[in-house]
């Protein structure tokens, strides 16, 4: 049922999610605790260190930015948003913010070493033309690394309080911020196709147990985007009620959507004429 309904003109920010109401950066810290460590271990085993300029496309509060260059050891990282208030609420120093609209056609900060965007393709129209406009930004032999999330709640899943909410949750966001994730799987075919090298993708699926961090992100994410949900009919406010105290019960024995992650390099500079350009380095293995 995911992606179910007609897409919407909203963003995700506008009607949903607005960075403006209270504990925004809370919720979108909750999903850091459960993501970070599957990102890093990625992002470390992809080569990403010291000499690395980083692109982190849709930062949020920046946690990945900040672990680029506290624990990776990379150089430098640009992080952009829509809205970086909760950027510039944690400066630390190799880390530069810019609010812009990587959709927007102006959208060029230049080239890095590493493009990275989790939780942002899904939220955007035409993902294709973004991929290919985030690999224009890497330079010879850089990576670029998408994240989105898989649903694992379709119609073949037990039904359940949780199962009805997610269901619901999906279709609401489609159809307020345009919010799809029915293509998600599809994520390497649109690396390849912008021409990336060495495409691969993995999947981490986090069990969602009473009172953890992803189970407080999901109740969180229900109830700002109550209003959405129930405008579909297959929830109501008592039914998500429900389903909020079904998820902290020892009774909720559910699969959390997974994040798949994707990764492509852009070719190398193997060989320069007469040694006039640097050779660049092949991508790391696994």
């Amino acid at each position: 049922m995911a992606g179910t309904g007609p897409p919407s003109e909203g963003r995700y920010g506008e009607q949903v999610f607005r960075p403006e109401e209270r504990g925004e950066d809370d919720r979108i810290d909750l999903g850091a605790l459960v993501y970070d460590e599957t990102t890093m271990a990625r992002l470390r085993h992809l080569g990403t260190g010291p000499g690395w300029s980083c692109l982190e496309v849709g930062a949020g509060t920046g946690t990945v930015a900040r672990r680029l260059l506290g624990e990776a050891g990379v150089d430098r990282v640009l992080a952009v948003d829509r809205d970086v208030r909760f950027l510039a609420a944690h400066p630390v120093p190799g880390l530069s913010t810019l609010q812009a609209d990587i959709t927007s056609d102006g959208f060029s900060p230049g080239l890095f070493q590493l493009v990275h965007a989790r939780f942002v393709l899904m939220h955007l129209p035409s993902p294709q033309q973004l991929v290919s406009r985030l690999a224009g930004l890497l330079a010879p032999g850089g990576v670029l690394v998408v994240s989105d999330a898989v649903d694992l709640t379709t119609d073949s899943a037990p039904d359940t309080p949780y199962t009805r909410a997610m269901r619901a949750m999906w279709q609401g966001l489609r159809e307020t911020i345009g919010t799809d994730v029915s293509q998600v799987a599809r994520r390497p075919e649109l690396l390849r196709a912008a021409g990336l090298e060495a495409v691969a993708a993995e999947i981490h699926v986090p069990p969602l147990l009473p009172g953890s961090a992803i189970s407080r992100f999901w109740a969180d994410t229900w109830g700002r985007a109550r209003a959405a949900m129930v405008a579909t009919g297959l929830v109501d406010d008592a039914r998500l009620d429900e389903a909020v105290r079904y998820l902290d019960s020892p009774e909720c024995t559910g699969l959390s959507p997974g994040m798949l992650t994707a990764w492509g390099w852009k070719a190398a500079v193997t060989a320069a004429p007469y040694g006039s350009g640097p050779a660049g380095s092949p991508p790391p293995t696994g």
